[in-house]
């Protein structure tokens, strides 16, 4: 029984949902237009103000699909309504963050600047104020799309457990070890 599946999902106001013949879901608003494809079995019906998943039979691959579908449109609907936001910190001396234009121009202590091309769905910004650390906040009506881009530039250099240094979402919170302790004799 998936509890998350058989939930309805309501549609706020300026939020246009079709489903197509081909069971092709288009969700249209304020901040963009996105379409997700959908499983031969599962079903999809915008009834009043909600749309409504169901799956076509109990088998266990249609149980599986019925919750991730679900989230999907819901993650569709929320995204092109309010859109979704994340933030990253820099903590290390001497890392950078700076924008221009659609390229994000990052020093994270190697021996060269790294550049990064952002999609055009993503919209990027950087703050860097004195004494606190840089800061990229990038917004986006896909929620997918922006959890992929913010993985990839935290690989870039990934936090590491003993200084905490690196690449980090804001709020965050590091398990540190302890480092090397001298012998007491």
């Amino acid at each position: 029984m998936s509890r998350i599946g058989n939930k309805p999902i309501s549609i706020p106001q300026g939020v246009e949902v079709k489903v197509s013949d081909n069971n092709i879901v288009t969700v249209k608003g304020k901040l963009g237009e996105m379409t997700q494809t959908v499983d031969p079995g599962i079903s999809v019906a915008v009834e009043e103000n909600n749309v409504i998943v169901k799956r076509r039979s109990e088998s266990k691959d249609h149980k599986s699909k019925h919750g991730l579908y679900r989230a999907l449109i819901s993650n569709m609907i929320t995204g092109v309504s309010e859109g979704f936001s994340t933030v990253q910190e820099l903590v290390g001396v001497g890392y950078k963050a700076e924008a221009k234009g659609q390229v994000l121009e990052l020093a994270l202590g190697y021996s060269h600047h790294v550049y990064m091309q952002i999609p055009e769905e993503i919209k990027l910004e950087t703050v860097t104020e004195r004494g606190k650390n840089p800061l990229i906040k990038m917004s986006s009506y896909d929620k997918q799309l922006l959890g992929q881009v913010a993985a990839k530039i935290r690989s870039l250099r990934k936090p590491e457990p003993y200084k905490g240094k690196g690449i980090k979402f804001q709020g965050e919170v590091l398990r540190k070890k302890a480092g090397k302790s001298a012998d007491k004799k």
